[in-house]
């Protein structure tokens, strides 16, 4: 009797690997669906959207359209949760009273997004959690303090006058539809690499940082991608698909760009050499990290040094460009207001191109103009932390640990119960008294509590400096033959750019 193929000797390996195969299959397939039976166990007391078994709520949160947020935000108040997929759900929240409870506790950051920045950025303050963040934010906050934010505005200015020099290079009296956004960026990448690293690049006329900037303006779109296509979730999955290996050719041009700067000064921090092109009353970002490093290089390695200078050159520019060009866009669709501020900017500089500190807190019609802007259309966002314990909220419902909450700062600005008229653009909402009557957390542009945005002076600085340079120059109004759309993007970006009408004043 022949015997079967099982008794074989090539046949019982594959045979045990076939079952063992299958078994872990199975046992995958049994902890997905207890996973998602746990979540539909602790979502239940919080309404949702009707969702796709299958998609979740993929396909409404991938569109461009912010406008379906607000209709959520509208329809169920407080929170809801957003299904990705089968297997995960985010819960978003966009109730001040709700944003208070959760920003004052200490939860880690999320996974989503930020563990997909990591292969770009390394593991920088935007992503740290525990001692390590501490440690690095405890070095890096005094050179935001406001005798180190002095010295930047002459820095600011400058860099927003060649910018100013090659628009009026393009403008004449007539009003010249001009694409801002590319030259904004570029100057907010100037200006950072000024005042965080002591770079004079000239990027702003050589190009050399073009690439640079249209790397992370694709990595942007891919984690965004990746966060609400649950199948790129596994790193194994993403890392071989076509975004994945673009993603890793990306993330290699900015590793470059990084590594340039920081073995540049290197070579001037062991020779002992300061640089010539600063003349420097202080120490900058890229000092502190190598004075820290020098101290102990256990504490502060390689990897700290090279993520940090990544995360503020992409912070630094990144979210100060979208913000300066959004309140471009807001004063170009409101000219009454458009020309108060510039009233206002008039009186307090005169006719020059110059500005000093002490003029900046003499803006105030702008400055409540810039937060408006803010609140409007907020720059990033939203933010998530992963809860480290359970969350009770002040309304009793509560959510177990693990659960990732995602504060939509979008979704709080324009939450009808919070704000009268959430679509009208009304810088008066910023007066000190409509402030004072406001709940605390109903405004987070910076966020709030313990892991607030660090560099909020220095963008109301750059911001200030910026929009009274330019508002002197030009009268700014939308072309309408080119509506604006929102790109999908860590930080709210114009899709396709962003043409304004530039009309140049006479008198300057």
């Amino acid at each position: 009797m022949e015997p079967s193929w099982l008794e074989t000797r090539g046949a019982r390996p594959l045979y045990l690997a076939f079952v063992f195969g299958l078994a872990l299959g199975l046992l995958q397939v049994i902890k997905l669906y207890l996973r998602r039976q746990r979540l539909l166990r602790d979502l239940r007391p919080f309404p949702a959207p009707p969702t796709h078994w299958f998609h979740g709520h993929q396909k409404l949160l991938q569109e461009d359209k912010m406008e379906k947020l607000e209709e959520i935000v509208e329809k169920y108040p407080c929170a809801f949760p957003c299904w990705v997929g089968p297997f995960q759900a985010f819960f978003f929240i966009y109730d001040p009273d709700y944003a208070q409870t959760f920003l004052n506790r200490t939860d880690p950051k999320s996974q989503y997004p930020y563990k997909f920045m990591t292969p770009y950025l390394g593991k920088g303050l935007l992503n740290l959690d525990g001692p390590k963040w501490f440690q690095h934010r405890h070095l890096l906050t005094p050179r935001l303090q406001c005798d180190v934010l002095k010295t930047y505005v002459e820095v600011m200015a400058c860099s927003v006058t060649t910018m100013l020099a090659k628009w009026e290079k393009i403008c004449g009296a007539q009003d010249t539809t001009v694409e801002v956004y590319e030259p904004i960026s570029l100057m907010a990448l100037d200006i950072i690499m000024q005042c965080a690293f002591s770079q004079e690049t000239n990027c702003q006329i050589n190009g050399t940082y073009d690439p640079y900037l249209k790397a992370t303006s694709e990595l942007s779109k891919i984690i965004f991608y990746r966060l609400y296509n649950f199948w790129h979730h596994h790193d194994l999955i993403f890392k071989f698909s076509p975004k994945g290996r673009h993603f890793q050719k990306l993330s290699r041009v900015l590793h470059q760009y990084t590594e340039k700067v920081i073995q540049g000064r290197k070579k001037s921090f062991k020779a002992g050499v300061k640089q010539e092109t600063t003349q420097k009353k202080y120490q900058d970002f890229l000092d502190i990290f190598l004075g820290a490093q020098a101290e102990s290089e256990d504490s502060f390695p390689d990897a700290d040094l090279r993520s940090e200078v990544s995360t503020f050159m992409l912070a630094g520019h990144d979210a100060s460009a979208a913000s300066l060009s959004w309140l471009l866009y807001c004063l170009a669709l409101h000219p009454e207001h458009q020309e108060r501020c510039r009233e206002e900017i008039r009186s307090t500089l005169g006719e020059g191109s110059s500005i000093r500190w002490d003029q900046l807190d003499a803006m105030s019609y702008t400055t409540m103009c810039i937060k408006e802007m803010f609140r409007l259309i907020p720059p990033v966002p939203s933010i998530s932390r992963e809860l480290s314990t359970p969350l009770t909220f002040p309304d009793g419902r509560s959510l177990p640990a693990g659960m990732n909450v995602v504060l939509s700062i979008w979704g709080l600005h324009h939450n009808p119960a919070v704000w009268n008229g959430p679509q009208v653009f009304d810088p008066l909402r910023f007066t000190k008294e409509n402030s004072d009557q406001r709940h605390p957390y109903a405004f987070l542009a910076f966020s709030a509590g313990p892991r607030n945005c660090m560099g909020q002076q220095f963008a109301m600085v750059e911001l200030k400096v910026a929009i009274a340079l330019i508002l002197l120059h030009f009268r700014v109004s939308p072309d309408l033959t080119r509506p604006l759309a929102f790109s999908s993007h860590i930080v709210l970006k114009p899709k396709d750019g962003m043409h304004l009408q530039l009309k140049k004043l006479s008198r300057c």
